[in-house]
Parts: structure tokens; sequence; C-alpha cells
């Protein structure tokens, strides 16, 4: 590997990249605070925990298929003529449920389905931007680290934000501000000129869409698993801190881990990666599997934090190699819809990861649920082990449009990551 000359700066003052990433952040808010922003209406609207939980699991349930659903909507249509109405439509249905609150039910479950089925898929809309914006490879990929780096930033930001609203004025206030900032930075990203020019490569019709490539359903199956360590860290951490008697070693947890992960994310960025991305990823994720195993001694606070920050080091690196792959194995002219997949997957796995942990830690205690997360993190790795030979021969090489393009042999046979070790230019 070599350092990579301009780092982020360079990605950050090519002509609209920072526009695009800050409002793609500030469009995906609603999306990032969601499920605390709708628990914490339901309580003051005198729901139940149950009930509050059963809101923001439906509106997690809508998230993951519309995400898919919304990218391939993109690819066929355009950004501009997806994106913002679909943020429209999110924002409204969380404003039905301000108005109307928790009572009627139906009412407030369909307000909830609604905003999270139309949540629109703008972190796989930027990334099929970048190749266009950026030109070189070696910046799109790095592009793809800053971004993995900036949604660690984002899921730190915006439940402080909520809290913050919620102090200030009310939940509903929380709800109805932080949904027209996200309809505000939708609203940027589509009027920007890369936005409204890029066009998805011509697709070949066939109704699985990008789930017709074995290299990316491998790449789903994989990250699943990663989701599930995820989720399953979150409950155990809730367990931890309550068996120190302090819910706010949760938040010195959950922060650590975030920590870790930006950190691993800029370092991961600054460097330029020779090889091939799938098997840069088996190892990434086999040491983010490794970096959760000493989370089950389950030491003291200080010590504790400290294993949840070496927990969170790989996190950011393997998501955006993971990126780097999903671009090579997406089926030409659905790259939109590829990336949602992933977001999907990813989302899926943690809500298995909390439904699994929860039970866990009832029966066998805090040590057991961090143990789920180990497992998930190696069963993310068997299964890129077990389906290394359908992830050396990706579909496509990306280049410097919408979408990618047929690759050369030598680059089907997995041999050298495009544009790195050769020092390739656009």
């Amino acid at each position: 590997m070599a350092a990579a000359p301009g780092g982020y700066a360079d990605i950050l003052k090519a002509p609209h990249a920072a526009r695009l990433l800050i409002g793609t952040l500030v469009g995906r808010l609603p999306n990032g605070t969601a499920p605390i922003a709708i628990m914490m209406f339901t309580r003051a609207e005198g729901g139940s925990y149950s009930l509050a939980g059963g809101l923001a699991a439906v509106y997690g349930v809508g998230n993951a298929i519309g995400q898919p659903l919304l990218g391939r909507a993109v690819d066929l249509h355009g950004q501009p003529r997806v994106q913002f109405p679909a943020a429209l439509v999110s924002a409204l249905g969380m404003v039905v449920l301000v108005l109307a609150g928790t009572e009627p039910l139906p009412l407030a479950y369909a307000a909830v389905a609604v905003a999270g089925l139309f949540t629109p898929p703008l972190e796989g809309g930027l990334r099929a931007l970048w190749p266009s914006v950026l030109g070189r490879e070696d910046r799109v990929h790095r592009a793809y680290a800053l971004d993995a780096v900036a949604q660690e930033i984002m899921f730190t930001v915006g439940p402080l934000l909520v809290t913050l609203l919620v102090a200030l004025r009310s939940p509903a206030a929380a709800l109805l501000v932080i949904n027209a900032i996200g309809v505000l930075g939708a609203l940027s990203v589509v009027l920007s000129e890369p936005s409204r020019a890029w066009r998805s490569a011509p697709r070949e019709a066939h109704w699985l869409g990008a789930l017709r490539s074995p290299g990316l359903l491998a790449l789903l199956g994989a990250f699943f698993f990663v989701g599930l360590a995820m989720g399953s860290i979150a409950v155990a951490g809730i367990a931890y801190a309550e068996g120190h008697g302090n819910e706010s070693v949760y938040g010195w947890l959950m922060a650590a881990l975030g920590l870790g992960a930006l950190i691993g994310g800029v370092a991961y960025g600054a460097r330029q990666w020779a090889g091939a991305p799938e098997s840069r990823l088996r190892v990434l994720v086999g040491l983010l599997a490794l970096g959760y195993l000493p989370l089950t001694l389950t030491p003291g606070v200080v010590a504790m934090t400290a294993l949840a920050a070496l927990a969170g080091v790989f996190l950011a690196p393997a998501i955006a190699c993971a990126f780097i792959v999903v671009d090579r194995h997406a089926p030409r002219g659905t790259v939109t819809e590829a990336f949602s997949w992933l977001v999907t997957t990813f989302g899926v796995g943690a809500a298995a990861g909390t439904a699994v942990a929860g039970p866990v830690v009832q029966l066998s205690g805090t040590t057991a649920s961090f143990a789920v997360a180990v497992a998930g993190g190696f069963a993310a790795l068997l299964v890129l082990v077990a389906t290394r030979r359908v992830l050396a021969v990706p579909l496509h090489r990306p280049r410097h449009t919408g979408d990618v393009v047929a690759a050369s042999e030598n680059d089907r046979n997995g041999a050298v990551e495009p544009g790195f070790s050769t020092g390739h230019q656009a």
C-alpha cells in the first residue's frame, strides 16, 4: 500500500462533492434518528414501551422493503424523479403520526409504515454519483471510505440533535424538525448538477434486478451477519450498563464504538490499497470478528470502553471495502438498487441481532450476549470464505460514468484492484 496524495481534502475540493456528501447526510437524518424519535414521541403520548418498539419496528420493516424498490426506481427513472418525491411522502407520514398521535393505532402504524417505505435511497444514490463527480477510481474508492466515516458522525450527532430538540420543545417538534431538515437535504442533492445529469447504464430486463448477481448475493449474506453483530452489541451494551448500575455507561460504550470506526475509516481512506478488494474484505471482516472477541471478557467500565473502541476500528474499513465490491458485482444498470440492498440487508441483520441477543441476555447473561456479536462476525467471514470463488469473478469494473461497464479479463481474474496499483487515471 502507499500513501494517498491529498487524502480526503482532495475529495472534498472536487466540484459538487462536499454538497453531495453533506446533502446526503442531512437528507438521511430522519432515517438515522427515526427509532429514537418515534419511541420518545410514543412515550410522550402515553404509549407503552411495547407500542413504541412496535412502531419503530414497523418503520424499520418499511424501510427495509422500500430501499431496494426505490433504488430500482432511481436506476430506471433518475434521481430527481424519485428521491425528492419519496422524501416528501416519508416526511408526510411522520406529520400524520404527529397530528394523529398514537390513537387510532392502525393510523399510527400506517403512518410510520409509509414513512419507512418511502425513505429515499440517498445513500445508494450518492455512491452511484461518485464516479461521475470524482473521475479517477482511486478517488472514488477513497470517497467510499469518507462516506463510511461520515455515517459514523451522523449516527452520533443525529440522536444528540433529537435529544436537544426534545429538551427545548417536545418529541413532536423533534419529529417535525428532523423530517423537515431531511427534505431540505434531499432537495439539495437532487437540485445539484451531477444528480440531475446522472443516468444509469442500460439494464437487462430481469425481475430479480441486482439480485441476479451471485457475487452480490454472497456479499449480502455476509453483511447480514455483520449487521447481526452490530445489533447484538447494542443489546449487550444495555445489559452491561445495567449490570454496572449506570445507564450512562451505555452511551460511553456506543460512543467508543463509533470513535473506533471513525479512526479506522480515516486511516483506511488515507491509503491506497493494491490487490483485489474481495480478498481484502475477507481480511477486514476477519479482523472485525476478532475485535469483538475481547468484549466477552466484560471487564470494568474503563477497560470495556477501550475494548469497544478497538471493536469498532475495522467496521468502517469493512463497509468502505464492501462498497467497492458492490460496484464490481452489481449487474449493469442496477448500481443504486445494489447499494440499497446492502443497506437493507445490514439493517435486517441488525434487527435480527437485537431479537437474538435479548433472549440470550435473559437466559445466559451479558457475556453470552457479546458472544452473539462474535458469532455474527465469524459467520460473516465464513460466508465470504465459502463464496470466494464466486466473489473472485466480478461482473463489472467501475469506470467514470454513472454506472459500471464490462471488466477486462485481467480484472475478472481479480489480480489487481483497478486504479490502485496500476496508477490508472481517467
